[in-house]
Parts: C-alpha cells; structure tokens; sequence
C-alpha cells in the first residue's frame, strides 16, 4: 500500500453545505493559510492518510463530474475556486434529497505527496457543542448552558468521509483513496448509507495490500479460536508461525502455510485452507510489510478470559524475558522471567 508520509498543502478553500438552507453558502476566496488553520488541515490529512479504514478506489466508467473536475485541475486546467464550487454543489445536491446525510463544511484542498499531486475533499460534519450564554433579568445576571451545532471536528478526531483524487494514469493501480464509514444507529438508509463513494465520487473498492493481509490475519484468527479453543498448545503454534511468515515472507502460499502448520494433521490443514477461502482470501498473499510492522509492535493475549497481557514485540520474542512453555497435553506455560520492577494499576 501506498503509505503517504510527506504532505505538503498548496491551497484550501471551505464551502458551507447546511441541509436547512436552499443553497450552498460559496466562499469566494482561497483559505489564508496561517500557521494555525494549516496545521489544523493537516493534522486531519494525515491522521485520515493513517485511517483503517482508507481505501483503494477506481472511477467507474461512467461520467461522473468530480472525476471530471478533480482531472481538469490535477492537470493543470482549472479554477480551484470554480471547481470546489461545482464539487460542493454535487454534494449538496445528493444532501437535498436525502435527509439523512448530515450538513457539514466542505474543505477541498490541494497537496503535493511523494506519490505526486492530490485533491482532497474533507467532509467536516458538525459536532455538538455547548456553550455558555449570558442573559439579564430583572437586574441580575442568569447564566444558562446551550448547544451549539455548527462545531467542526477537532484535529484529534476522525473524518467519517473523505477522499484523495490523484491524476489518472495507466500505472496507477488505483484513481483515489477514500474513507466512508457508516453510521451504526440509524436505519433504512440504504441510499444515503453509500451516497458518498457510489453516488458522490462514483468509484468502487478494491482491495489493496494491507486490506488483503488485514483479512488474512483476522480469519487466521478466527478459525483458530472457533477450531482450537481448547487445544492451546497447537493455537499457539498457528499464531507463532503466522506471526514468523509474516515478518519473514512478502509472499504466503496458504496450502503451504498450512501444511507447514499442520503436519500430518491433514483434515485439520484442509479445513484451515478451505474456511480462509470461503472468506475470499485468495492462495496467495501479498504481505503488506508496513502494516505488519505496525500490527505486531504490540501483543495483546487474553488467557483463560481472566487474564490480559500487553507485551511488546522486543520483549515476546526476548526467551530470556518471556517463553511460551508446551506441556504436551494441549496446555501452555506463559513464563515471565527476571522482573526488576513491577507496579500495580
């Protein structure tokens, strides 16, 4: 996957996009970057370049007019006033007839990455604040608490929807990044639920790298517990292995993973092949050794459900700090060894 870690803002505008009102409120002028808003914006662009849940995109074939005016500028042909303008209408546009999509500021940005220009559309939902508010009676003053609707997310929080459109071209494996997280509380929101990515931006998913060894790595684990749960011993020979081929392979067969794995175990090999598959893990695996990294700093292990520990990478594989002990009868000794110091929370 492609990690995107030098980001560099060239120019910003925001739109108001409020459902209650009959038009968008256009900004007419390019954002003056101060220290302040810059870092702000950034702060955003990068946390949301971090995000789980980024995902690879392609533009459907069809004609789509953020496809067409996010080209025009990428390529050096358009307005960015005009164009951010015409990018907010689309949205409030599918805003007006749904009444489920929230209202939101719109700030459309231009970037310079390592991976090349971009054009990010943020959709800042409001957040619910409150306030104090002062009033006057009778000579006296009263002091009351209100709600404030029209806050904008903090630098410290997530963006529900945004995306980054590069400049298409055939060695692109994809066209844009994009995240589109669902609302969990509402229902009946079949079209306002995908408006974003299919409606908005029309492009579809695909997989990328890390999302492909993500998947991976949860089945291997679910099959594991749904399969081994009372057999700790070979759990912990699937996870150790797992965890080895990761680090070392950028490649995993998974017939070969699991006859590795398994032995002579045959049914047990097949079984683990067969229910990776069903969960559409194709044979072979790309490993997206970056997110790997990541993933395995830390480990956390829940034992016999009372128990938690968190340990890190160094430390699990140091056999003179902690070893993993097998009895032979499908139990395991967890050992923690020479502790200088220890404090209780």
């Amino acid at each position: 996957m492609e990690y995107v870690s030098e980001v560099n803002l060239n120019e910003a505008i925001i739109h108001i996009l409020d459902n209650n009102a009959e038009e968008p409120v256009y900004n007419e002028y390019i954002l003056e970057l101060s220290d302040e808003t810059y870092e702000y914006i950034l702060k955003h662009i990068q946390k949301s370049l971090k995000d789980e849940e980024l995902k690879y995109a392609v533009f459907n074939k069809d004609r789509n007019i953020v496809k067409e005016l996010s080209q025009e500028y990428l390529s050096g042909q358009g307005d960015f006033i005009a164009i951010s303008k015409e990018i907010s209408k689309q949205l409030f546009i599918l805003m007006k007839s749904n009444g489920n999509i929230p209202s939101c500021d719109l700030i459309v940005v231009s970037i310079s990455t390592e991976f090349g220009p971009m054009l990010a559309i943020l959709k800042m939902d409001y957040i619910k604040n409150y306030t104090h508010n002062v009033d006057f009676l009778e000579d006296k003053i009263g002091i009351s608490i209100v709600p404030q609707f029209i806050g904008l997310p903090s630098g410290g929080q997530r963006l529900q929807k945004c995306a980054f459109i590069k400049l298409i071209s055939e060695e692109n494996k994809f066209d844009l990044m994009v995240i589109d997280k669902q609302s969990k509380s509402k229902e009946g929101e079949d079209y306002g639920s995908n408006y974003f990515i299919s409606n908005f931006l029309g492009c579809s998913i695909i997989e990328n790298e890390r999302d492909i060894t993500r998947n991976f790595i949860k089945n291997a684990e679910k099959w594991t517990r749904d399969n081994l749960k009372d057999n700790a011993e070979t759990a912990e020979v699937v996870r150790s292995s797992l965890k080895r081929k990761l680090k070392q392979e950028d490649k995993i067969d998974i017939n070969e993973f699991s006859k590795d794995v398994f032995g002579e175990s045959r049914d047990a090999a097949e079984n683990f092949v067969q229910y990776i598959k069903d969960q559409g893990v194709n044979d072979q695996i790309e490993v997206d050794k970056q997110w790997v990294e990541n993933k395995l700093k830390r480990v956390r292990l829940k034992l016999d459900k009372d128990i938690d520990i968190y340990i890190n990478e160094e430390t699990y594989d140091d056999s003179s700090r902690f070893e993993i002990v097998r009895n032979g009868d499908g139990t395991i000794n967890m050992v923690i060894k020479h502790i200088k110091n220890y404090i209780e929370k």
